[in-house]
């Protein structure tokens, strides 16, 4: 197994899980920041993330507020592509698109802002559970006339991602998914 991958692996022994409200939700650093985010993990992350884009597609990053921040920010260093985020609260600048989200925790709007029918966009996220949040940011991203040309994500949880690649015909990956099983996660090869 690939050294970086057998480090994500890792991260994921004894994480801790709480509930909110119906949902199971397991705290990591690459998903919450908490515990704090080593950084020869998220070098290791960032790296897998990196040898799975095809960056001469790809003119702009945009993560996700706010641990897709961490990723977006250290692969534009290592590409000196450009970063936008998509943030949780908005600026009413011309062009600012808004998109409802809804996950198994919470829902809310999320904003994009910078992004015109020129730009050819990698999406990167931490985690995909319910699908909510990257079915909104993919809608809100193809209404500003920009090409989605690929979303890569940390961790998989659940057929979400799947059914929202058939959905919009853009390609997503994961770099580990996982299952719970009770108070555990479970690597799913």
């Amino acid at each position: 197994m690939d050294e970086r991958l057998r480090l994500l692996h890792e991260s994921f022994t004894d994480v801790k899980i709480v509930w909110k409200d119906d949902y199971q939700y397991f705290i990591h650093p690459l998903t919450d920041g908490v515990p704090r985010l080593d950084s020869e993990l998220l070098k290791a992350v960032s790296e897998l993330i990196f040898d799975r884009v095809e960056w001469d597609d790809i003119d702009i990053i945009l993560g996700i507020e706010a641990m897709g921040l961490p990723l977006a920010s250290t692969i534009s260093l290592m590409t000196n592509k450009p970063t936008l985020v998509a943030r949780k609260r908005g600026y009413g600048l011309e062009g600012e698109t808004v998109v409802s989200q809804q996950t198994g925790y919470s829902k809310g709007e999320l904003y994009l802002n910078d992004l015109s029918s020129e730009d050819r966009v990698l999406v990167i996220d931490d985690v995909i559970s319910t699908g909510g949040t990257l079915d909104a940011i993919i809608d809100g991203v193809l209404r500003t006339g920009a090409s989605l040309n690929q979303v890569v994500i940390v961790v998989e949880k659940g057929d979400a991602m799947d059914e929202i690649s058939l959905k919009h015909g853009i390609p997503i990956s994961s770099l580990v998914k996982v299952e719970m099983d009770g108070d555990i996660v479970k690597i799913q090869e």
